[in-house]
């Protein structure tokens, strides 16, 4: 069976204290470090940028796993990509007149293209894209804020990906995951798992991330 990527969302971490949070999931089995970038027009709610990325990616060698919930997206592709991203998800929403070049623009920066989707879209409307991205994001909870409550028909969504993808596409699922909501997810078909405050705020880091696995 192949391993199910842990990409603990940097969202719970202490921003007073990134890079000791970072390496700390670093140490203890995390894969990734998932990046959400928030701009208050796409999502309520404004996080971080270019220049936190580019630090992030001074001080770690896990993979830099780029979460764009931001308008425009293209116009910042390039931003991104040179400050060390190794994978950039965009949102479908976001790109809905021009997704195939906002891919093919990720793609260009030798980076690997993510399309996501919030609750509320259907996985039908990226059917087409599914041959052309690396990771396919499922949105679980209502972009914007951490800590919000699992919504399972969404994970429904994951069979859907999963039956019209190519085999080799990573299916990563982001909203209200634990070590109960990650064995739905990955019933369906997920193998990566975003999980910030599961992770930032438990008392045994490592112990949290097996179980996620």
């Amino acid at each position: 069976m192949k391993k199910i990527i842990i990409a603990p969302s940097i969202l719970s971490a202490d921003f007073a204290n990134l890079e000791r949070d970072i390496k700390l999931i670093e140490k203890n089995g995390a894969d990734w470090v998932h990046i959400d970038v928030m701009d208050g027009h796409f999502v309520p709610n404004i996080t971080i940028g270019v220049p936190v990325v580019k630090a992030i990616r001074k001080i770690t060698n896990l993979i830099l796993d780029v979460h764009l919930m931001i308008e425009n997206p293209e116009k910042y592709i390039s931003d991104f990509a040179k400050a060390g991203s190794d994978y950039i998800t965009v949102h479908y929403e976001a790109t809905l007149k021009n997704t195939n070049s906002v891919i093919d623009l990720i793609h260009s920066h030798n980076v690997k293209a993510g399309l996501s989707i919030k609750p509320k879209t259907s996985a039908e409307e990226i059917k087409r894209y599914l041959e052309d991205i690396e990771l396919a994001l499922v949105m679980t909870v209502e972009p914007g804020f951490g800590g919000q409550a699992f919504m399972s028909d969404c994970a429904e969504k994951i069979k859907y990906i999963k039956t019209n993808s190519k085999q080799d596409i990573i299916i990563e699922v982001d909203g209200g995951i634990n070590d109960e909501t990650a064995k739905v997810c990955k019933e369906y078909g997920a193998n990566a798992l975003v999980a910030g405050s599961y992770i930032y705020n438990s008392s045994n880091i490592k112990e949290s991330i097996d179980l996620l696995r």
